[in-house]
């Protein structure tokens, strides 16, 4: 079976450094029709699994760990069965969400994690936090980007564990050495490509 991307977004709040904004988040999973992986989990266990449509999640795979990006993530894990990876230097942030609750895997650059016979290799891309990755498909030409790269350029880094520097370099050394033409799948908003966020 070929691989696939399906989508949904949900809405719901992020909260950091004592505020919090209304957000709308996407929600990637990659597979086939009978595996696949869930690529955050922001704010609606019923959606996910609505997109899941009875597959065995293989991971539950975390871009990083802002609370609009994880907050049902131990609830996903305790439907599905499946394990929660995320970037160990994430911990801290993921300790402001859920406490006594810890990831189940730790991702780490370089990483490759197998779907339906296929490879999503990991680039550890901090700067928007200190444990940010990116997913890299190459059979699908795609990469999914988290809070790291949007269509108009870098991810935030005007709160706490983050760092514009960081985040440029991680996108120039990580993410513009990508093919051109490989499709960016974000954390919210629009797809974009590789080509078209070049700085």
């Amino acid at each position: 079976m070929s691989l696939r991307v399906d989508h949904t977004v949900t809405s719901g709040t992020f909260s950091l450094d004592g505020e919090t904004f209304d957000v709308d988040n996407n929600v990637w999973v990659v597979g086939d029709s009978s595996e696949c992986v869930v690529i955050d989990a922001p704010h609606d266990v019923d959606a996910i699994l609505k997109v899941v449509d009875g597959r065995r999640v293989v991971a539950i795979l975390l871009t990083h760990a802002h609370d609009d990006h994880v907050r049902v993530a131990p609830d996903l894990a305790h439907a599905t069965g499946a394990p929660l990876a995320l970037h160990q230097a994430d911990h801290v942030v993921w300790s402001l969400t859920h406490t006594g609750v810890i990831p189940h895997q730790s991702l780490e650059d370089g990483q490759v994690i197998t779907v339906a016979g296929e490879r999503i290799e990991v680039l550890h891309t901090p700067g928007h936090s200190p444990g940010a990755v990116c997913f890299y498909v190459p059979s699908l030409g795609a990469v999914f980007t988290g809070d790291t790269l949007f269509q108009g350029g870098p991810g935030a880094t005007g709160r706490s564990f983050s760092d514009r520097p960081t985040i440029e370099k991680s996108i120039r050394e990580k993410l513009l050495t990508l093919p051109g033409d490989t499709v960016v799948h974000t954390g919210h908003g629009p797809d974009t490509t590789i080509e078209a966020e070049i700085f």
